[in-house]
């Protein structure tokens, strides 16, 4: 019997199921996932994507979408009746720690619908739970970027002071007043984008989440701009429809956000959840 002139190795690997390896260690893992280069129609795919996901789970998306409604509907009635910032402060930050959960079981919505399962509404709670965390991190770092964004409307408040019938001055306030709005607003777009919804599919920590977002848009300035520019305009339309359309435009504009994240990062270096 013949022998094999090729060397043996040293020691031989043990065998393992090829659908139960391990996933790449933390140390292999870069510290911003990869990202896709986009084309300016991709926000016009991603909600025409979302909006399917909508037809496709009507029921789901309407329990949601009316939890968002009638939170936004109660925050904003109370700060009109009472007009107090304390109490409009304390209820924004409740709702930013809450809306990121409610953001994970939409994620959850169309994760199952791409995965050829059907979404339910335990499967939504109990991906939540599982990243309360993660999400309260996130959650915590808006709310920072808030209290911040605010702290900066009243000083420019205090230093360029707008008096009556002084049109120069009015106009220099409103362009100052823009101009350190439009960063944080960007900043908080960027760390958002497409964040939360690779919490909700994979195992990674909210750092690497955030720092992958904020460079997914920094490569991509003329898409995002739009995707942007696209989730303003349907946010104030859901406003201007006294509150009503918030109960389809928030599901809507959740499940584009997903399949924008699944289209712009590549997380298959790090474990799904399930």
């Amino acid at each position: 019997r013949q022998v094999a002139s090729s060397p043996q190795p040293r020691f031989e690997r043990p065998r393992m199921d090829p659908l139960r390896e391990p996933a790449p260690t933390a140390t292999a893992r870069p510290f911003v996932v990869p990202c896709a280069q986009l084309r300016l129609d991709a926000p016009w795919r991603w909600l025409r994507l979302g909006w399917q996901d909508l037809r496709r789970a009507p029921g789901l998306s309407l329990v949601f979408g009316g939890a968002i409604m009638l939170m936004s509907a109660a925050i904003s009635l109370l700060a009109w009746s009472l007009g107090r910032f304390a109490l409009l402060a304390a209820l924004l930050s409740g709702f930013v720690f809450v809306a990121p959960l409610i953001g994970v079981g939409l994620y959850c919505v169309s994760r199952e619908l791409g995965a050829g399962r059907r979404p339910t509404l335990r499967h939504s709670f109990t991906l939540a739970r599982r990243v309360v965390g993660q999400a309260g991190v996130f959650a915590l770092a808006q709310l920072v970027i808030l209290l911040l964004w605010s702290r900066a409307g009243m000083m420019v408040n205090a230093f360029l002071p707008v008096q009556a019938g002084n049109l120069g001055g009015l106009l220099e306030f409103l362009a100052v007043g823009s101009a350190v709005g439009s960063v944080f607003a960007a900043l908080t777009f960027a760390t958002a984008a497409v964040s939360l919804p690779m919490i909700a599919d994979r195992d990674v920590d909210m750092v690497t989440a955030c720092v992958s977002s904020i460079n997914a848009v920094l490569r991509n300035k003329p898409v995002m701009l739009l995707w942007a520019l696209l989730i303003v305009l349907l946010t104030a339309l859901g406003f201007l429809t006294a509150f009503l359309g918030l109960a389809v435009v928030m599901p809507w504009l959740a499940y584009a956000t997903w399949h924008a994240y699944r289209e712009t990062l590549d997380a298959s270096g790090w474990p799904a959840l399930e």
